[in-house]
């Protein structure tokens, strides 16, 4: 009898838990109207036409917010559009979606690399280097962009002279 009470709690806890996770779809249940509008986005965007690409990947989100493929669309029409910013939110919406995807972590830490952001870039390529466990092509991509990123900014700071100037105080 003294049992009943924490018992009682803790069954409807695992009801609360274990109903939440019924509701949630899982990845392949893309809705297929959703997954037809990415592809005409994608065929949109290999014809340049970043506007309506653009217009038919947010569509596809509107069908089905959990469409990842949407995601690294936007994310990709964002970053040819010069978007760098944007589309690493893009990309980090698709990582929400699915934390394991070696192309959006390479691709989201190219553009972190790119804009400046090294130990960002340097978080996603240790990330890639746990996940794939062995040298693998995003690895190696990730990495080369960081390295050039960072003689870029090398770069930077040394065509920059600085000559103190000494002035008398009145």
């Amino acid at each position: 009898m003294r049992f009943s009470p924490p018992v009682i709690a803790l069954s409807a806890v695992f009801l609360v838990v274990s109903s939440a996770s019924i509701g949630k779809r899982a990845d392949q249940d893309i809705d297929p109207q959703s997954a037809a509008l990415v592809a005409e986005g994608m065929v949109a965007k290999k014809a340049g036409q970043f506007d309506e690409a653009q217009g038919w990947f947010e569509t596809a989100l509107a069908v089905d917010p959990r469409n990842r493929a949407a995601f690294v669309g936007l994310a990709e029409v964002s970053a040819e559009r010069g978007l760098k910013g944007k589309a690493i939110g893009f990309y980090k919406s698709a990582l929400i979606i699915e934390p394991n995807d070696l192309s959006v972590l390479a691709a989201q830490g190219e553009l972190m690399a790119e804009k400046g952001a090294v130990d960002a870039a340097k978080k996603n390529l240790a990330r890639l280097n746990i996940l794939c466990r062995s040298k693998c092509s995003e690895t190696e991509q990730l990495s080369d962009a960081i390295e050039r990123a960072g003689q870029k900014q090398a770069l930077q700071a040394s065509a920059v002279e600085i000559k103190p100037v000494v002035e008398k105080a009145n």
